[in-house]
């Protein structure tokens, strides 16, 4: 693994990914393995996943498996994932070890809009709302929702944050980009076809 700024613009985007639609085990008690869940009907999210999580990790073997629900998950093992991601295989749910984004991301505007798109592609919508283009993340964590909102408004936007509370107690943050939406997903890069 380099330093080079191809390498780190890579992980910043996968870091995003992981964040939204992936999870971190140990099964055989040996590496640490990220699995990265995406449906079927993305395929050019799911190769350019597979192709950035090689080029971060390119020694290490990266799988694409289908599942029976028309999803497939994309894998790779490494000892190193937990200290680049941030949080831990065995520590529980993204939610409980209250995950955020890295600083030495959000102190660099090319690698924050790399990691937007990832986490836009995963856990982010694109969607029409009376004729107008409208743009959200949607998160259960706190802290990750104010991290995205920093990140966004320091690339010149104006995002609002939208707090619903379900039935059951569960609390979901919404990012959402209403104003000039086109032009933060052309800058962000968002592809998620």
């Amino acid at each position: 693994m380099g330093s080079s700024i191809g390498y780190k613009s890579k992980l910043a985007y996968i870091i995003g990914v992981a964040i939204g639609d992936g999870n971190l085990s140990n099964p055989n008690g040996r590496a640490t393995r990220l699995r990265i869940t995406c449906d079927l009907k993305y395929k050019k999210l799911i190769k350019n996943i597979s192709s950035s999580l090689q080029k971060v990790f390119p020694y290490n073997k990266v799988s694409v498996t289908r599942r029976k629900d028309n999803c497939v998950d994309i894998s790779c093992y490494s000892n190193k994932l937990e200290n680049l991601l941030g949080w831990k295989a065995k520590g529980g749910p993204k939610i409980k070890q209250n995950i955020s984004i890295p600083k030495w991301i959000k102190n660099d505007e090319k690698l924050t809009l790399k990691c937007l798109k990832g986490l836009f592609e995963t856990d982010g919508s694109i969607y029409f709302d009376r004729k107008y283009k409208m743009a959200n993340f949607t998160t259960a964590i706190q802290l990750l929702s104010q991290d995205v909102m920093e990140m966004v408004t320091k690339i010149g936007f104006k995002p609002n944050l939208q707090i619903h509370k379900a039935k059951d107690g569960r609390i979901k943050y919404v990012v959402r980009i209403s104003k000039n939406a086109e032009d933060f997903i052309k800058l962000v890069g968002i592809e998620k076809n």
